[in-house]
């Protein structure tokens, strides 16, 4: 009995004091950048690149990625701002985000998701065929394969590619 209350006491202080984890990254919760970003791509989520990046990202908007995506400067902080406050190494509650962090030496700056290391060991199995087609055309599509990528959730349950069906990765 005793050490069935002591368990109890000491999953309940974890809990309270934020120390449990959460799977996959926090989801977008900024109308802004759902606004401005969103509706061009995919709300990626802030947890998927560390701070480094999204300043980089940020910081030339009239380039991004062959696209003038420039903003009012005030609308580009704001944006900057939420991004940074959730960004992967600032996430600690979420492991997906915690493992993206991890893969990133400090020496590089990712501006794409599809570039940093765990990413790519994630992805490097998948046959050239089923990102071409028609309904995925590109890894940065995250939606074509990823259910609930906009809930923030990435694991295999969740993964059913175009024309080929449930990912199992045994």
């Amino acid at each position: 009995m005793n050490k069935i209350l002591i368990s109890l006491v000491l999953l309940s202080s974890v809990v309270f004091a934020g120390g449990h984890k959460k799977a996959g990254v926090k989801p977008v919760n900024n109308k802004l950048y759902i606004q401005e970003c969103a509706s061009c791509h995919f709300a990626y989520q802030a947890g998927l690149l560390p701070q480094r990046s999204w300043k980089k990202l940020m910081g030339n908007l009239q380039n991004h990625f062959d696209t003038d995506a420039s903003l009012e400067k005030q609308d580009r902080v704001l944006i900057l701002n939420y991004l940074l406050k959730n960004a992967a190494d600032k996430a600690t509650h979420y492991k997906r985000s915690r493992k993206i962090n991890k893969s990133i030496s400090y020496s590089q700056t990712p501006i794409a998701v599809t570039q940093t290391p765990y990413f790519k060991h994630e992805h490097k199995r998948i046959a050239k065929r089923l990102i071409v087609q028609k309904e995925v055309r590109s890894l940065s599509n995250c939606m074509a394969c990823h259910t609930k990528a906009d809930k923030g959730y990435y694991g295999e349950r969740y993964i059913k590619i175009p024309n080929y069906g449930r990912w199992d990765d045994d």
